[in-house]
């Protein structure tokens, strides 16, 4: 089975067991009919995937691969903030009716600051540390911009990534790996959606950089599953898991603007059935 798979189920299970309710709390969630969404709730938990022995992607269901990297490119690579340039519609209910979700996500991407090197947004600067300055321990992107908190239709939920890189021991190449901060995360809605996304951007950004991939260390201050999902959970981890399958990105992109969600693809990805019809509190 995959670790994937392990890693959800062990951490479904203490939230279960260990976490505890928001139930009668004031919430600011609620569900399509107007009523409060409390969740079981777990501080600090925190996942370790190394990219270079599998690709972190659910078994126990499918998750969507290229829609999910469309979701990432439209923050790291359009740097848009608005609906209309995604190809799905998971974001429709924070959007305005011109399409803009406010000056969260690829908006703050977007936005340069001076260096000593010159300006640069934040994505580009990844880019330039990794490539000149890789031991650097100052490469990082954050999008939780309290001047701007007041504009956004939600605040970031994933809000910080911070790039470390390696050696390899045994070939001397360099190693990226990276840290995925969460302030707070569904897990049933969100979690393998988001870890399939920075896995992918950490592959595709050593891809380009000439780096091998390492590690995903997924940090979430506030793991739940809603009051509506526990059934959903239970049945789901009691589900036997399938072999992670092989991740493929095309060789051939070298410019981090340049990959598409199609340039992504799994191979023998088995799953179980997908579950439909999920509530989605907002």
């Amino acid at each position: 089975m995959s670790q994937a798979d392990i890693l959800f189920i062990n951490m479904c299970r203490d939230i279960l067991e260990n976490g505890t309710t928001t139930e009668g709390e004031k919430v600011r969630p609620h569900w399509e009919d107007g009523s409060s969404a409390y969740t079981i709730k777990k501080f600090g938990v925190v996942n370790r995937y190394d990219l270079s022995k599998e690709f972190p992607i659910l078994t126990l269901r499918r998750t969507a691969l290229k829609s999910a990297t469309d979701e990432m490119l439209w923050i790291w690579q359009a740097k848009s903030n608005n609906v209309h340039d995604l190809h799905s519609h998971i974001w429709d209910a924070w959007a305005d009716e011109d399409g803009s979700i406010g000056k969260a996500y690829g908006y703050q991407m977007a936005v340069k600051h001076k260096y000593k090197e010159g300006m640069f947004d934040q994505v580009d600067r990844v880019i330039y540390d990794l490539k000149n300055n890789p031991f650097s321990r100052r490469i990082m992107t954050n999008l939780y911009v309290h001047a701007d908190l007041s504009e956004m239709n939600l605040y970031p939920c994933a809000y910080s990534m911070t790039f470390n890189v390696t050696h390899d021991k045994d070939d001397g190449r360099l190693v990226l790996n990276a840290v995925l901060n969460q302030r707070s995360q569904d897990v049933l809605a969100a979690n393998n959606w988001n870890v399939v996304q920075y896995a992918v951007l950490v592959h595709m950004l050593a891809q380009v950089c000439d780096m091998k991939v390492g590690e995903l260390l997924h940090v979430i201050a506030d793991a739940h599953i809603y009051d509506r999902h526990v059934p959903i959970i239970r049945e789901l981890i009691e589900r036997e898991p399938y072999p992670a399958p092989v991740f493929h990105l095309n060789p051939d992109v070298h410019d981090f603007y340049e990959f598409t969600r199609n340039d992504v693809s799994l191979e023998n990805y088995v799953t179980g059935p997908q579950i439909t019809n999920i509530p989605v509190a907002v």
